[in-house]
């Protein structure tokens, strides 16, 4: 035996040594199966969830459906993340993922670049343009100067006359290449123009996606860390008063045993969408992780935060959750911190969360506030 495998084997129950030596396990590696158990597996589905919404999505839609035929492969065994093969796998879609977004994106910018220089050659052949009209314009002009009338006559004015109509012409010749030159980079300009706002709304649209929860379309934990930053900051400038809420889903696990995975995804979603159109335009909302939610409340007046949190349980409360003609009843629990009452916000969040943790404690299906009230 090495001293990984008898390290690990020291770190045994009794009833998990007797199991290991019944299964001959003699392998560091044998030993995952067993270990997996003492890991809920909720916590498997969840980490198996982040990792996912770590790599998708991607500019590249061929990586995209890789990873979703991956992943519905895990979302029915979470323990598949365990296997080293998919492990592998995971890790590949990483790089492949990085390295395909970069292909698409040089792809896409080196046409904008021939644009580019393409529209730079029209420009400067028309600008730069002197053809022979133009030339024979200033030799007609130098003949003349130098005409003696007195000894030349009509017939040298005849001669420039017809000069002068073939020079008209050999312009308006040029004038019409100019044109079309132009015409032609005018096109080439408007074509420049679609590839950019294309490449620019599928960027756009690719970093907005990043930035929410693909199940209930709200923020990622990352991106509401992110709209704290412009929160706190007009909170040290103007003092713009605001609560943290932490909600919870109560029995969500025994909903899932229940009813299964897809019902507790329906419910996840819906409950989302609640919070979502609850909230005005400066306030946001997230998905902090598992069914846990946070939400940033703007408020004048305490009656108006009041009023936010009753209208939110009303809504969960009063009404069933419908997944295939089932009606399910769900409850929540939440904790309340006002900003103000903090110096800092990590400090106030962390009340929040204190909070809630109290509201399950004493009984689930209630909203606690900073100063002892309960809804």
């Amino acid at each position: 035996m090495n001293i990984e495998f008898e390290n690990i084997l020291s770190q045994l129950s009794d009833e998990e040594k007797k199991e290991a030596n019944q299964k001959n396990i003699d392998l560091p590696e044998k030993f995952i199966p067993l270990l997996l158990r003492r890991v809920h597996p909720q916590n498997v589905q969840e980490l198996a969830a982040l990792i996912k919404q770590s790599v998708l999505p991607s500019i590249c839609p061929k990586t995209d459906d890789e990873i979703d035929q991956l992943f519905s492969r895990v979302e029915k065994d979470p323990n598949l993340l365990f296997d080293k093969k998919v492990q592998n796998r995971i890790e590949d879609f990483i790089n492949k993922r990085f390295e395909r977004d970069k292909k698409v994106v040089i792809e896409r910018t080196s046409d904008i670049s021939k644009l580019v220089l393409l529209m730079e050659e029209y420009l400067n052949e028309a600008i730069s343009s002197n053809g022979s009209g133009s030339r024979n314009v200033l030799s007609i002009r130098e003949k003349i100067a130098s005409i003696n009338l007195e000894t030349q006559g009509i017939e040298a004015l005849t001669s420039l006359q017809n000069e002068l109509i073939n020079a008209a012409t050999s312009i308006g010749r040029e004038m019409d290449t100019v044109t079309n030159k132009l015409q032609t980079g005018k096109s080439k300009v408007q074509e420049l123009e679609e590839k950019v706002k294309t490449l620019e709304e599928e960027l756009s649209k690719t970093k907005t996606e990043s930035m929410r929860d693909h199940l209930t379309g709200l923020l990622t934990r990352r991106a509401f860390s992110e709209e704290v930053k412009r929160i706190e900051s007009a909170y040290e400038r103007i003092k713009t008063q605001y609560a943290i809420i932490f909600f919870d889903l109560d029995h969500f696990k025994k909903l899932n045993d229940t009813y299964g995975h897809e019902c507790g995804d329906v419910v996840l979603s819906t409950f989302g969408k609640i919070l979502n159109k609850s909230v005005r335009e400066h306030d946001i909302v997230g998905r902090y992780g598992g069914e846990e939610f946070v939400a940033i409340i703007h408020f004048n007046l305490n009656r108006e935060l009041l009023q936010f949190l009753k209208r939110i349980k009303t809504i969960v409360t009063e009404n069933s959750f419908l997944y295939k003609e089932k009606k399910i009843k769900v409850t929540f629990s939440a904790g309340v911190a006002i900003r103000s009452s903090f110096d800092t916000y990590e400090n106030t969040l962390q009340k929040a969360d204190m909070l809630l943790y109290q509201a399950k404690e004493n009984g689930r299906n209630k909203i606690i506030l900073e100063n002892g009230m309960e809804i």
